[in-house]
C-alpha cells in the first residue's frame, strides 16, 4: 500500500538537560519553542526570542539569531537534496532514483525517524560551532574518589590469631628464661647429644650443655649408626 508523509525542518530553540553519570554523557530535550509567525526575506536575519516561561535560559543571551545568508544557503541545499524521484523498473526490477538520498528515503522503514535524526544531527552541528555568542555553562562537576568502608567484625578472626600468636611468643620467651634454656637456634647438635642419647664408651667426655661446648666436642667426635637388638637403630660413638 502506498504511504505518504509530510515532514518539515524548522528553526527552533531547545532547552536541554545534560547529565554525566559514571563517565557517560546523556542529554534530553526539556522544552522546545518555535516562532510560527516568523517571516524570512533575503535581507533579514531570523530572530528568535523565546519567552522565559517556555525556555529556562540561565545565560546572558535571550535572543537567538540565524544569519540570512546562512539560512538562504541551507534552504537551497536542502531543497536540491530532497527534490527528486524514483521508481522500480518493471522489466528488470532494477531501481532507478535521481539521487542516493531519494533512494535512502525510499528504502527507509520509517521516514519520520530518518528526518528526526537529520534534525538532531543538524542541531548538534550548530551547537558545536565556535560561535562568539556562545558561553560556558557554570554547573557542578563531580569526580570519582576512593572510599574505604571497614567491616570490623570481619577482622575478629585474624586479630584473634595475631593476639594468640603474640601471647604464645611471650610465653615461650618466659618459659625459656625461667628454665635457663640455652639458645641452640637452628643447630642439630642438640638432637645429636640429647635426642635419644649418644652411647659413648668414654666416661671422661666433656660436658655438652651449651652450643659452644657441643660444637667443640663434635669437632673430634665420630659416630656410627648401629642396629639394636630390638631391630632399631642408634648412634654410637666410635
Amino acid at each position: 500500500d502506498p504511504l505518504a508523509w509530510e515532514c518539515a525542518l524548522y528553526y527552533c530553540v531547545n532547552d536541554y538537560k545534560a547529565v554525566v553519570r559514571d563517565g557517560a554523557f546523556s542529554q534530553t530535550v526539556q522544552n522546545t519553542w518555535r516562532n510560527d509567525s516568523a517571516t524570512h526575506s533575503q535581507s533579514d536575519d531570523l530572530v528568535y526570542s523565546p519567552p522565559k516561561s517556555r525556555i529556562n535560559n540561565t545565560g546572558r543571551n535571550f535572543e537567538y539569531r540565524v544569519h540570512n545568508l546562512a539560512a538562504q544557503a541551507l534552504n537551497v541545499f536542502m531543497t536540491d537534496t530532497f527534490t527528486g524521484s524514483g521508481r522500480i523498473e518493471q522489466s528488470n526490477k532494477r531501481p532507478a532514483f535521481s539521487s542516493d538520498v531519494i533512494q535512502a528515503l525510499y528504502e527507509a522503514d520509517d521516514v519520520p525517524i530518518r528526518v528526526r535524526n537529520l534534525a538532531v544531527s543538524m542541531s548538534n552541528n550548530m551547537r558545536q560551532q565556535n560561535d562568539s555568542d556562545s558561553y560556558p555553562f557554570a554547573g557542578t562537576a563531580y569526580k570519582t574518589q576512593t572510599f574505604l568502608h571497614v567491616r570490623w567484625p570481619w577482622t575478629a578472626y585474624p586479630m584473634t590469631l595475631l593476639t594468640v600468636s603474640v601471647m604464645c611468643l611471650f610465653a615461650t620467651i618466659r618459659q625459656t628464661t625461667c628454665h635457663k634454656v640455652n639458645a641452640w637456634k637452628s643447630s642439630t647438635l642438640a638432637l645429636l647429644f640429647f635426642g635419644q642419647g649418644l652411647d659413648s664408651d668414654h666416661d671422661d667426655r666433656s660436658p655438652s650443655n651449651t652450643l659452644s661446648q657441643m660444637t667443640q666436642r663434635s669437632s673430634n667426635l665420630r659416630v656410627e649408626l648401629l642396629e639394636t637388638d630390638n631391630h632399631g637403630w642408634r648412634l654410637v660413638e666410635r
